[in-house]
């Protein structure tokens, strides 16, 4: 059985190292990533996850995993900011207080569908405005939901998670691999 990632975050293959798992071919998905009107986050990101899978082209007998992440201020997305100053927007809305991370991941083979979302709390300390200047300036916040990634200079921001830390990078190594079991993946056999 093939493993095709519908994903080009290097995040996501370094996280599904971590568990042994490397990917046959990488297929990332290209699908139209806006909201849809009044949309709520935990949809919003599942849905994302699900189109993501359904739209990488793969072989009847080649299994397909997509995984979206969602960064949640109450009833807001905040998605991967456009520039600088939306990141600015996004980290100063974030600064001192808790959101939602939702990350929902897709498994495919032909046409069964399984579907898994995790919903972790992460709490933001308060942002000094050097603080604030210099993440900017790292460009670390490109390509990230909600503008910042927690594994990498953002870490320094969050004193408190409660849920999965590898969700809030890009996959819930947990339920992934409960996925892949449970769609016949070897992930538990040597593979050669």
């Amino acid at each position: 059985m093939r493993l095709i990632l519908g994903s080009a975050s290097p995040r996501r293959r370094d996280l599904l190292a971590q568990i042994g798992v490397a990917p046959d071919d990488v297929r990332p998905a290209d699908i139209d990533e806006t909201p849809e009107k009044g949309e709520l986050p935990r949809p919003y990101c599942a849905r994302m996850a699900v189109e993501k899978a359904r739209a990488v082209r793969a072989a009847p007998d080649e299994l397909v995993l997509c995984a979206d992440t969602t960064v949640a201020l109450g009833r807001r997305i905040l998605g991967k900011p456009a520039d600088a100053g939306e990141a600015a927007q996004f980290l100063l809305a974030l600064s001192g207080r808790r959101h939602r991370v939702i990350t929902a991941v897709a498994l495919r083979l032909g046409a069964q569908l399984w579907e898994r979302d995790v919903v972790t709390t992460v709490q933001f300390k308060r942002l000094s405005d050097e603080e604030l200047n210099a993440y900017l300036a790292s460009g670390d916040w490109q390509g990230k939901a909600g503008g910042y990634g927690i594994q990498g200079m953002a870490g320094a921001f969050v004193p408190w998670i409660n849920g999965s830390f590898s969700a809030v990078v890009g996959l819930p190594l947990a339920e992934t691999a409960a996925l892949l079991a449970g769609a016949g993946y070897p992930l538990w056999k040597e593979r050669a």
